[in-house]
């Protein structure tokens, strides 16, 4: 499969005074046409700030390391003219906060029409025509009386069908969705999703859908990543991951979705502790002090990705090779 982004090694360090923090480390992976893929992990695992990264959105006070090709471009390389030519025309970002995401002071139109105008050079009178069409084809109706509105008119689940709309409006190669359903109810999450999937049917896209939640991506994505203090921990097909999940990080946030058929339990099972808060990190595996199975070579040796069967991978001294069957919304068998 070709690839539209090749991620090396990737690194973000951000520099405060005299403190680094090291917020990604090592990160690898591919994301080919039309696929979708699911980075998970808890809050401060490094998902949303390996995708500003892919983005070229960080802060100066970032330094990213390593290597990200975009159909065979390095991305690290672009400079200031290249990149506002490839944002939004080659990819595009859904972010995370769809209350903050849209200018409050500019009404939806002028914000869906200028990279309409601006990539796809159309007028002004065919940018505003095909806004409508793009409204009507994220579920808003009435479009050309929408497109007057600003953003405090719409509700949470709108504004992020708008950045949805925005995200697509130049059929982009690859789509970034941080969290694009956080604060969403479940109706609405739900068709967030069926959007994304529509579009990626439609035309092709390849999307990274990051998120906390390991059944909103299931549902959605053909591969996963699993994120952990900066790192990846485990990756493979998502029904193979979900299936036998071979970290025990994995298996504990898998534990802890609640499930709708068997006996519910008193209380939901918990990660015990906190993730770490970065820093440039000792020897060992980030995982070990809240890790049921760690010893002591996970406390003094950091552990390298291996396979773990034939289509995933795991960093784990001990991975759950015989773990249990595991399917979301019932009981394991």
């Amino acid at each position: 499969m070709t690839a539209i982004l090749d991620v090396d090694e990737l690194t973000v360090d951000f520099v405060s005074d005299d403190t680094r923090t090291a917020a990604v480390r090592g990160v690898s992976f591919r994301v080919g046409a039309a696929e979708r893929v699911g980075i998970v992990g808890e809050s401060g695992s490094g998902k949303s700030v390996t995708a500003q990264a892919l983005m070229r959105l960080l802060p100066p006070t970032a330094t990213v390391g390593g290597r990200i090709r975009f159909a065979d471009n390095d991305v690290l390389d672009f400079d200031t003219r290249r990149l506002a030519a490839w944002r939004g025309a080659e990819i595009a970002m859904v972010f995370q906060d769809p209350m903050s995401a849209l200018n409050p002071l500019l009404r939806i139109g002028a914000q869906l029409t200028e990279g309409l105008r601006r990539h796809r050079g159309l007028s002004r009178a065919d940018a505003r025509r095909e806004a409508v069409r793009l409204l009507d084809q994220v579920g808003i109706a009435d479009g050309e009386r929408r497109l007057r509105d600003y953003p405090h008119a719409f509700s949470g689940g709108m504004r992020q069908r708008v950045c949805i709309a925005i995200a697509v409006a130049c059929t982009p190669a690859l789509i970034i969705a941080d969290e694009p359903t956080t604060a969403l109810d479940v109706t609405v999450q739900a068709q967030v999703l069926d959007l994304l999937d529509d579009l990626t049917e439609s035309h092709g896209t390849a999307t990274v859908l990051i998120s906390h939640d390991l059944g909103v991506v299931s549902s959605f994505c053909d591969r996963i990543l699993i994120m952990y203090a900066g790192r990846v921990v485990e990756a493979g097909p998502t029904d193979d991951i979900i299936a036998a999940p071979a970290h025990p990080y994995t298996r504990a946030l898998l534990d802890s979705i609640p499930r709708l058929r068997g006996p519910l339990p008193r209380r939901l099972p918990a990660i015990p502790g906190a993730p770490p808060t970065g820093g440039p990190g000792g020897p060992g595996c980030p995982f070990a002090p809240r890790c049921p199975r760690a010893d002591d070579t996970c406390r003094s040796v950091t552990p390298e990705q291996r396979p773990v069967t034939a289509s995933t991978v795991a960093a784990c001294h001990h991975p759950l090779t015989s773990s249990p069957q595991f399917s979301l919304g019932r009981t394991d068998e």
